[in-house]
């Protein structure tokens, strides 16, 4: 557990993010349970945008998972080209809506359990689904963006993304978890940038560390 300052301190970043982002979503498009899996997968490695140009003809063509499940998986690579590893997210993409089918009558399951036994799945997509589709808060889904922010801003001692969800789970109410994801990821967007955070304009500064910012 941090200690009393270090938790005024974390409490006081995220004070000022929750202020920020008072309603924070996602910026995948999505309408159903099963289309925000489909996004979250496509998103690994690729932006949101890119994903979000995806998808319409993904989901017209594929439009839930009993289409899915009776997907050639080379149809399904020429539409998810673009995304990267469309290979491998093709195959996992058919072989989950093939579980999510034959187990689950169609429907997305709600719990992480069940989401973890799907092929391609792990915990930062199940986070993100049980979160945002079914309002369940499981954990805090660790991406490239929570990574960098939790080590910058000193939320974490670890680099593993298994410790850093578990760090943040225990930084952040419940009631949050879902939320801290999308506080982290907006203002890595805006602010807190991989290659030239904003430092001098930062509404954190005073209690970033600023771990491994050049020149900090």
């Amino acid at each position: 557990m941090p200690s009393t300052a270090a938790s005024r301190r974390i409490a006081s970043i995220f004070a000022v993010l929750a202020a920020r982002y008072p309603s924070p979503e996602t910026m995948l498009h999505w309408r159903t349970p099963w289309e925000l899996l489909v996004a979250t997968v496509l998103s690994a490695q690729c932006t949101d945008d890119r994903v979000n140009k995806v998808t319409p003809a993904l989901f017209a063509r594929f439009p839930d998972a009993a289409a899915m499940a009776a997907a050639e998986v080379a149809e399904v690579e020429d539409l998810i080209r673009s995304t990267g590893f469309f290979r491998s997210k093709a195959k996992h993409l058919v072989s989950a809506a093939q579980l999510v089918q034959r187990r689950y009558a169609g429907q997305v399951p709600a719990s992480m359990p069940a989401l973890l036994e799907l092929p391609g799945v792990a915990r930062k997509t199940a986070n993100i689904v049980l979160a945002n589709a079914f309002g369940i808060q499981a954990g805090v889904a660790v991406d490239t963006h929570v990574k960098r922010l939790a080590w910058r801003m000193g939320l974490t001692e670890s680099r593993d993304v298994g410790k850093i969800e578990r760090d943040l789970m225990t930084l952040v109410p419940q009631a949050d978890w879902g939320r801290a994801n999308h506080w982290l990821v907006l203002f890595g967007r805006e602010v807190c940038t991989a290659r030239s955070p904003r430092c001098g304009s930062c509404p954190v500064r005073e209690w970033c560390p600023r771990r491994d910012v050049p020149g900090a």
